[in-house]
């Protein structure tokens, strides 16, 4: 019962961030491309690779830790229906390569900071 409750604080934190990001996204960065869902994608997919390279190769990393960043912040933190939406909207509306921007955006960046949160880990705790 205690990884339910880790999980559930995290995903909280990670959905709340998710918030705030979007918010500061909007106000500074703009409306029109749905840059706030962008960013936590991205943090999320370099955030979590990260996590796991280091919490799998450090055995004194404690696994309720690893649960409740993983499953519970960086899953309330990250959201694909968003982006499926946002992007669905953006064909839409009209917005063909805004569309076709935030879908190479999102799955090349995502992968290549996923990779970059794997070297970062590798390079933290070895491979």
């Amino acid at each position: 019962m205690d990884r339910v409750l880790l999980v559930f604080v995290g995903s909280g934190a990670g959905g709340v961030t998710r918030y705030l990001v979007g918010l500061w996204a909007g106000r500074h960065l703009g409306t029109t491309f749905p840059y706030g869902t962008l960013i936590v994608n991205l943090a999320g997919c370099f955030l979590l690779s990260l996590v796991m390279h280091v919490a799998l190769g450090l055995a004194s990393f404690p696994v309720n830790l690893r649960v409740a960043l993983t499953t519970g912040f960086m899953g309330g933190l990250t959201t694909y229906s968003t982006f499926n939406y946002e992007t669905a909207k953006l064909l839409e509306d009209g917005a063909t390569r805004s569309a076709i921007a935030n879908l190479g955006l999102t799955v090349v960046g995502c992968l290549v900071a996923g990779t970059l949160g794997l070297v970062l880990g590798r390079r933290l705790v070895g491979a």
